[in-house]
């Protein structure tokens, strides 16, 4: 039987519990495709479910294959897999109640894969379809962000934010993003209208009557939020269903967003990403035997942007 590296936990904890072992590779079922992982995104979701922060909303059998970003090759498609062949550069979310991408191949659900863009690498292309499908479905899907409408996008320079504030641009809303001054520059590169830095001024004091939050923290941040929307406005949290009874108080809406794999989204987003109107955002990358260290950098939650582990 043919054998892989793979990052696994074999129980929920900390960061210890990341050990590199061989496995067998993954089978596929005739709907699906195994990829040779050649990328894999760090996102805070999986130092979430290693900690068994999660637990009782996503339960997993052990040993556990961590990492629900991938980009690499196909090596092979099931009996009823059209449209995808081996040899094919591709990226997915994968089906994150199931093993992910720590791991040299990653057993997917054809219908969740879409072909990588050409215009980058397998390290940028990683990156990508985790945090820029949860800020499309945040923002399109929950809040039907409008051309013309305003934006507040909370961690901006963060894996979600980064992607959200250059999709609402590219949508034609005015963006405001909340982040430290040190990544001021860089969102405003990446389209944002205004950036606040929330380490010296509260950011009810600079905006007012805007149609969107998007929520990436919770929290006193979120208490904060409600008084910022317009009437009717709406609150998107990616971190946990917000208060409807604080919302219908606030007289806005409240919404709550947790991503699902859609190849048709990242496939748009792909085409977004060739065409140079939404780039990666890739801060670090490192092998996959350092998943541990990637994981102490994400749960600081000041990173900018996605950290990357690269697969042998």
């Amino acid at each position: 039987m043919q054998r892989m590296k793979a990052v696994v936990i074999r129980e929920y904890g900390g960061r210890e519990t990341l050990r590199m072992e061989e496995l067998p590779l993954p089978s596929i079922e005739e709907d699906e495709v195994l990829i040779r992982v050649h990328a894999a995104g760090v996102n805070p979701v999986d130092w979430m479910v290693r900690s068994g922060f999660l637990k009782g909303m996503l339960d997993y059998e052990f040993p556990l294959i961590l990492g629900w970003d991938v980009s690499g090759v196909v090596e092979r498609a099931g009996s009823s897999v059209t449209g995808l062949s081996p040899g094919d550069e591709v990226f997915a979310l994968p089906d994150i109640q199931r093993n992910g991408a720590y791991a040299q191949f990653v057993a997917v659900k054809a219908g969740t894969v879409a072909l990588k863009p050409a215009s980058v690498d397998h390290l940028q292309a990683a990156s990508i379809p985790l945090a820029a499908l949860t800020a499309w479905q945040a923002l399109f899907d929950a809040a039907d962000l409008q051309p013309g409408q305003s934006v507040l996008v909370h961690a901006a320079a963060g894996g979600v934010g980064c992607f959200a504030v250059q999709l609402a641009k590219w949508r034609g809303a005015q963006v405001t993003g909340t982040a430290s001054s040190v990544n001021e520059e860089f969102l405003l590169d990446l389209g944002a209208d205004l950036v606040i830095d929330y380490s010296r001024t509260p950011f009810e004091e600079r905006v007012r009557g805007v149609d969107v939050v998007l929520d990436s923290m919770g929290g006193e941040v979120r208490e904060r939020s409600w008084g910022v929307l317009r009437e009717g406005g709406v609150l998107v949290s990616i971190v946990g269903p917000p208060d409807e009874a604080r919302a219908v108080a606030s007289g806005v809406r409240a919404r709550s967003v947790f991503v699902v794999p859609d190849a048709g989204q990242l496939t748009t987003i792909a085409g977004l990403v060739d065409t140079g109107v939404v780039r990666p955002c890739v801060t670090r990358v490192l092998p996959l035997e350092e998943a541990a260290r990637a994981h102490e950098m994400s749960e600081t939650r000041h990173t900018r942007g996605k950290i990357v582990l690269k697969v042998p």
